[in-house]
């Protein structure tokens, strides 16, 4: 695995004096076919501090999903560990919750109600007073205080994927996984997502993990990239540490010099060093 090292980007995998928070460590994923062994991901090292915001990039079929479904507990590693505060991931649980591109909202329940299923099952122990509190809180939190009565067929693509983050982060989870969350979203929405993501996680501070395709998204919301080799047998090929400090401006990154050679830097490693033919 390569390094961009100079004076904008910096990667270390060397452990902290304590445990890291979230450790990937010799992570490979092989499923059998009927030709054979298929490998898709393979050797997979990483350490993501306590409340660190990463975003993954690469190509399509690198293994992106594979590697945070197994953070999230869906799938199990052939070879490898994950571990949360030094604990295996075996399997699901609502301190790993995931966003998905698709909603992944129930159509027959309204914005309210699809919050509080999650909330209902994992506070079973809080009366139903606190448990609606809890499920207005987090829509309040995400702007639909309002739309809480709205079924998913009544709500935008940017107000779905508010209520799965609401769903999400009213769970109170130590980790939130987001696969490509606004990749079906128009790019002013999508820009104000990303700027209420970002509000909620400096106020939460919860680790993130999220997949992009979209260069400029990680430069702005993300402590590290870390850039995919393709597929089949990927493995992280180098890892970028995004140096604006925060809160950020949008604005301001984009006038910074530094923010053209990293994007630059990304997409040589994309389309070039990793290009698929």
């Amino acid at each position: 695995m390569q390094t961009f090292s100079n004076t904008l980007a910096a990667h270390s995998l060397a452990p902290s004096a304590e445990a890291p928070f979230l450790v990937i460590d010799g992570v490979s994923k092989v499923y059998p076919t009927p030709t054979g062994p298929f490998t898709v991901l393979e050797g997979v090292n990483l350490t993501v501090d306590d409340n660190e915001f990463i975003c993954l990039i690469g190509h399509s079929g690198c293994g992106k999903s594979t590697l945070l479904n197994m953070v999230a507990g869906f799938l199990t590693p052939t070879v490898g560990e994950v571990r949360v505060r030094s604990l295996p991931v075996v399997q699901p649980g609502p301190e790993r919750m995931v966003v998905f591109q698709n909603y992944a909202l129930l159509p027959w329940l309204s914005a309210y109600e699809n919050v509080y299923l999650g909330v209902d099952s994992v506070y079973g122990h809080k009366s139903a007073a606190q448990k609606q509190q809890i499920v207005r809180e987090y829509l309040e939190l995400v702007g639909l205080a309002e739309a809480a009565d709205k079924k998913p067929g009544q709500l935008s693509g940017g107000m779905k994927q508010r209520v799965s983050i609401a769903r999400a982060l009213a769970l109170h989870p130590e980790i939130l996984i987001l696969d490509e969350p606004f990749g079906a979203l128009d790019a002013i929405t999508r820009e104000e997502l990303q700027e209420q993501l970002l509000k909620i996680w400096q106020a939460h501070q919860v680790t993130v993990l999220m997949i992009t395709h979209d260069i400029d998204e990680a430069l702005f919301l993300s402590d590290r990239i870390v850039m995919m080799t393709n597929g089949p047998a990927a493995s992280i090929g180098e890892i970028m540490e995004v140096p604006f400090k925060r809160p950020r401006n949008r604005a301001r990154i984009a006038e910074d010099p530094r923010y053209y050679e990293l994007r630059n830097y990304a997409l040589d490693f994309l389309f070039h060093r990793y290009a698929h033919d």
